[in-house]
């Protein structure tokens, strides 16, 4: 009888080493996905941010730009000016282009990091 108490004790004790191995891998588990999940959260929310300024500051561009070509238009008196006026608004266009262009390969470069290190995280806590 013994011998069978000691194999039960020894069954009770490794399921309870289990049990708790087990719980202890849940807990990791879920506190792993909570710090992903607010991590994420957080990208998204500076996206949304970036965007909403980027958003504003083009229309503000936009907006000087249309009022520049309208107060030039209506100073030009010839058309030699109005050539000068086509020609001064259209490099300003391909300013704005350019810059426009560079905003976005910056953004690309946030979005570049901000994934990586994302997967940096999953990798860290794998």
């Amino acid at each position: 009888m013994t011998a069978m108490t000691a194999l039960t004790e020894q069954d009770t004790a490794a399921s309870e080493g289990l049990a708790s191995d087990a719980a202890s891998q849940m807990t990791k588990a879920n506190r792993y996905a909570l710090n992903y999940l607010a991590d994420a959260r957080n990208v998204w929310l500076d996206e949304i941010l970036f965007f909403g300024n980027e958003v504003l500051d083009r229309a503000i561009t936009e907006t000087k730009l249309l009022n520049e070509f309208a107060s030039k238009m209506a100073g030009a008196h010839s058309m030699k000016d109005l050539g000068t006026v086509y020609q001064e608004c259209t490099r300003h266009q391909l300013d704005f282009l350019r810059r426009d262009s560079e905003r976005l390969l910056r953004h690309s470069e946030r979005v570049v990091d901000n994934t990586s290190k994302l997967i940096d995280t999953f990798r860290r806590n794998k």
